[in-house]
């Protein structure tokens, strides 16, 4: 079945035992924690066609929260249905695994963003990633698509301050590379976002593989010798 939340709607919370599998239908959504001095850490972002956390059934409480950033419409999937239906089917099971392996792909990104990159390629590489994720469910159009979240959200996703990305905002803006305005993300020049960012779509290839592709040239890292 599926239901309707409004906007900023916990889901479950930190410490509740973990419940249905959720998939958004409509609207977008994240998963976070909060620290102990009371500070907010976004560890990601969930659009229309997104699972929620499959794996966490095998717990015995949530370590994260997961909420609506706007309106959503949300199935839910009770937990023995779901383990049924990997029983059941090899197909689904191994559809399971790859979309859990995407998912970890984007967490070790993010962990490189905030450990390693800096402010222009950290927003850079988000803008990327979620305008790739869009275009995997077909929610792409013209260069464009919905990006429902402020700048507090971003800032607390990417460990920026809004201040700061506000400023990498409008630098973008100004370098004609892309715009975030009134809820949308414009990409204006996609091979210079991605060579900004460094993006590398190698993590999301699952993803992308269902929806039509852009022809850009990732940018391939080099190999580095330690230090």
């Amino acid at each position: 079945m599926d239901r309707c939340f409004p906007a900023k709607h916990d889901l479950i919370r930190e410490g509740d035992e973990p419940g249905p599998v959720f998939v958004f239908l409509e609207g977008w959504g994240c998963r976070y924690k909060i620290l102990p001095e009371g500070g907010r850490q976004i560890l990601a972002f969930m659009m229309p066609g997104d699972f929620c956390d499959m794996h966490t059934s095998v717990l015995d409480e949530m370590d994260h929260s997961i909420a609506t950033v706007t309106a959503a419409r949300i199935a839910m999937i009770p937990r023995v249905k779901m383990e049924d239906m990997l029983h059941l089917s090899p197909a689904i099971t191994r559809a399971f695994w790859l979309m859990q392996l995407v998912d970890l792909g984007v967490a070790r990104s993010w962990i490189a963003s905030i450990g390693r990159r800096g402010s222009m390629e950290r927003v850079a590489h988000l803008m990327c990633e979620l305008y790739f994720r869009a275009n995997a469910f077909c929610l792409v159009k013209d260069g464009q698509c919905s990006m429902p979240l402020s700048q507090i959200l971003l800032a607390d996703a990417l460990g920026l301050t809004p201040v700061h990305v506000n400023r990498v905002l409008r630098r973008l803006k100004a370098a004609g590379v892309m715009s975030l305005d009134k809820k949308a993300l414009i990409i204006s020049d996609i091979a210079q976002l991605v060579r900004i960012a460094g993006f590398d779509d190698t993590y999301l290839q699952r993803r992308l593989g269902s929806g039509p592709r852009q022809t850009i040239i990732p940018v391939r890292p080099q190999s580095a010798v330690p230090r």
